[in-house]
Order: C-alpha cells, then structure tokens, then sequence
C-alpha cells in the first residue's frame, strides 16, 4: 500500500537509525553489549501508515472522503490542497477541503461535489507535509481507488467478533472477569471519518458511579480505535461503553447509537514468567536450516545451525577453530556452530534444539490477558506487560512501545505472521529489557529495512531482516533466518 517505491526511502530511515544509534553510543558507558534497553534513541521517519479508501479499492461511494493516517503527528499548516490532493483520470486536481485532526493524525479531504461513478482516483501527499520537527515525508505517498455506482448509503456497524471486551463479558460464571488495565479494541465495519472519533462520540461509564471514564482514543487505522483508560478500572464492576451516532463512516452515514456493557474482575493482567529458552538461550542466532547474510553484518554472540551442516551457514566467509568444535568469522563477535563439528557440538546442538522447540510450545500455551488488540496492527501503541495473542498476523506500521520495569515480562502468541514496517522500531521504555520480551510467531516474521527491534523471537517458521534492520534479541527459528546488512546483538547477561 501506498506505493512508497524509491529505495532512497530505504537508506534515508537507515541513515536516521544509524544516526541515533551513534548517538546513543557515544553517550552511554562502556559495555560488552551493544545493546540499548532503557529509553533507546530511536528516530522514526514520518510517513502513513494507513488510508481510505485503501489503495486499489474498488466500489467506493461517489460520496466518500479520503482519509491518511500518519504515524505520528504532524504541522497542520503543511496539510492543505497543495500538499494533499486528488485526480481523476485526465482531470485537474478535486476541489475539496483538506483538515488534519492533530487528535488521530489524520488527514482527510473531502470533495466539494460528488466524485464520477466508475473512475479510477489517485490520491498524493507530498513531501511538503512535516512532522513537528520539521521533518517531511521521505517521498511523495500515492495510492488509487476506484468508486462504483452512486453514493454509499450504508451506515456502518460495530464488528462484534472483532470488538474486545466484548458485550456480556465474562461470558461465563467462571471467567474471571475483564483486566483492570484492559485497553478497549473498538473496530468498525467499515472506514470511519476520523473527525468524528471523539471523546463525546465513544464514552465508557462506570456503572456504579456513573462517572465516566478517562482515556486516549488512538486511531489504529480507518475501521479500528483503541481506548486506553488513564488508570485501572474499578474491580468487580459493571461498565458500559457508548458509541454515539455521531460517529459517521466516510460517506457522513451515521452509526447507530450502540453500546455495550462488560464487568471487570478482581485483577489486572498479572506479570508472567519469562519462557524458558534453556540452552538455546545460548545462542542470538539458532535455527534448524540454515542462516545467511549479504552486506556488512554485525553479529553480537554464537550463532548455530543443527540439524544441517557447515554448509548452511553462508556469507560469513568462517574459518574452522583448530579444535574443530567451532567457526571464527570477522562478522561475528562469537563462535559459529554447525552439527557436523567435533563430537560434542551435534549432541550440544540437538539439546537446543529441542529446548527452542520446547519454548515455543510453551510460550504459546501461556494463559492470555488480552485478545485481537487492534485486530492485528498495533503501530502507535504503548503496551503494558502481559500476554497477548491475536488469530491472525500482527503488523507495525509505527512505533511501538513496550513500557515497564526491567522485571516486567511481555508474551506476544501471534497464530500467523509478524513485519515491521520500514523505519519502525519496538521500542522499551521504563527499564524493560529485550530478554523479557517474547514473540511466538507460527509464520514468517520481517523486519524491514531501517527498522529497531528488541526481544526474543520463537518461530515456527523464517526469520528475514532487510537491510539496516537492528535486531536487540534472539532469533531462535525453526527454518532459517536471512540477514542484510544488520545489526545483531544479544542481551546483556
């Protein structure tokens, strides 16, 4: 989506990751680990992160708005019909309105006049929008959509199925009861105008009270907003959130007036134990087919592949140890395992192996705190400790951050895959540390290029880091993991 092709995207969020990293270095106390845990520095580059219509979109309402979701806030003067505009084909620019709503990092524009039935429309954000900084988008963002017959008269509704907490929480007498510090996944049925997300259209009251609610209202993406209470409910109580039918999809069809009630139980989520890597927790890299790199890598700690050979290690340009038992190479700060070295080494190897596996079961078997959070895209987030799961992929289109002490422990259960955006970072903040941070991946997980990750990755399948990443952590895998040019550290002991 949103078309963002030139590879100079790619070595501009790079260069800023590298720029802070330096910094970070320069400033911070000798280490043997070059890893960053407490408050890194991390700059992300400004761009979107999601829109509506989404790009190749067909059948969109001739009456509809166009919405972009930044991943950070942005000046409004610099959102205007200079900076964001909208062509048919062969036309002159839509006449329109153009706003930025500084609440969701929104920008919309909105046509004076129908759009023709049929028509392919491009939309363009230029590299005149900036960030508070000054800074612009890297290059001008650009995606299509297509309208269909007449205006859209369908009023939106409220996904159920995705919605969490959802109405009637807990279903069971034997549930214990929604989190104290449950965040309030709200996700529509289709695009919602971000102007009409507020909190006087989406209110959460206590039903004892009857006070409402204080919270941040984060605009995930067009269909999904997340609520996130300024403090911890009040336990063993009945809630109730309202939408109001000031809430418009982006043709101004207005929601009907919903709610619905969940009660809290007598808990927050709990800290959960860390996963047990055993001695795979030997390794920053382990994995049972092979591991490779392009480029100029940097790897902190051992590295190690089993069931396969030496030959699955490639581009390290290793030179076998005198002992036999293990490989040097210049672009690893460690030793390099394969199962066919000396005795030893096999037998050493099939016990990490199975104690990946081992933690992998495990970590996908932790009790959850919550479920679906943002129905998948959690970029702009900052998550508590915890258990999450989600039953589908999970995408970062922003920073994430992860904040908390340095014995707080976080348990991501993803059912299918796992990328980071360009330039993108997981970031711990509050003293949290890589170590405690774990990502149960059933499918492929992608860092992609410029982008700052810390934790313990346990994958099903492959790992892939594009060039530039910044991986903080361990990659234990059960394909392979593919290196470009990153920066590999593990942990601190």
């Amino acid at each position: 989506m949103n078309n963002i092709k030139n590879a100079t995207k790619y070595l501009f969020s790079a260069f800023l990751v590298l720029i802070a990293l330096s910094l970070s270095a320069c400033f911070s106390d000798s280490s043997n680990s070059k890893t960053t845990t407490d408050e890194p520095v991390v700059i992300a580059a400004l761009s979107v992160t999601s829109t509506a219509p989404a790009d190749t979109q067909k059948g969109i309402g001739t009456n509809s708005k166009v919405v972009a979701v930044f991943n950070k806030g942005v000046k409004s003067e610099t959102v205007n019909q200079t900076s964001f505009t909208l062509h048919g084909a062969g036309e002159t620019a839509i006449v329109g309105a153009v706003s930025y709503d500084a609440d969701t990092k929104t920008a919309s524009l909105t046509p004076t006049s129908n759009l023709a039935d049929s028509t392919v429309y491009t939309a363009t954000l230029t590299t005149d929008v900036e960030d508070a900084a000054g800074d612009s988008l890297v290059e001008n963002v650009v995606w299509t959509f297509t309208t269909g017959l007449g205006e859209d008269k369908t009023a939106p509704t409220l996904n159920t199925d995705a919605t969490t907490p959802k109405d009637g929480d807990p279903q069971l007498d034997t549930d214990p009861g929604v989190l104290l510090n449950v965040k309030l996944n709200i996700v529509f049925s289709e695009a919602i105008d971000p102007d009409t997300v507020t909190a006087q259209s989406i209110v959460l009251t206590n039903k004892v009270t009857n006070n409402v609610v204080t919270g941040a209202l984060s605009f995930i993406n067009p269909t999904t907003v997340v609520f996130s209470p300024d403090a911890n409910l009040d336990a063993d109580t009945l809630h109730t959130l309202t939408l109001n039918t000031s809430i418009t999809d982006l043709a101004a069809n207005p929601l009907a007036l919903t709610t619905l009630s969940f009660t809290t139980g007598a808990a927050a989520s709990s800290n959960p134990e860390a996963v047990n890597l055993g001695t795979a927790g030997n390794y920053v890299l382990l994995a049972k087919t092979g591991i490779s790199t392009t480029g100029t890598t940097d790897i902190l700690g051992d590295i190690a592949v089993s069931p396969v050979d030496r030959t699955a290690l490639t581009g390290f340009g290793e030179s076998l140890d005198a002992s036999g038992t293990f490989a040097t190479s210049p672009l690893v700060t460690g030793k390099l395992f394969a199962a066919n070295m000396s005795p030893d080494t096999p037998t050493i190897l099939t016990t990490a192996v199975s104690d990946m596996e081992t933690a992998y079961t495990n970590a996908a078997g932790v009790a959850v705190d919550f479920t679906e959070l943002g129905a998948g895209e959690i970029g702009g987030l900052t998550l508590d400790r915890g258990v999450y799961r989600w039953s589908s992929g999970v995408l970062v289109t922003s920073d994430v951050t992860l904040h908390g002490s340095a014995m707080d422990v976080w348990i991501f259960q993803i059912a299918q895959g796992l990328k980071v955006q360009d330039g993108k970072s997981i970031i711990l903040s509050g003293g949290a540390l890589p170590e405690n941070v774990f990502w149960q991946v059933a499918e492929d997980v992608t860092l992609q290029a410029g982008t700052t990750f810390n934790g313990i990755i346990l994958g099903m399948t492959a790992v892939e880091m594009k060039s530039g990443a910044v991986f903080n952590g361990r990659a234990l895998v059960q394909t392979a993991v593919t290196l470009i040019a990153n920066d590999v550290n593990e942990p601190a002991e």
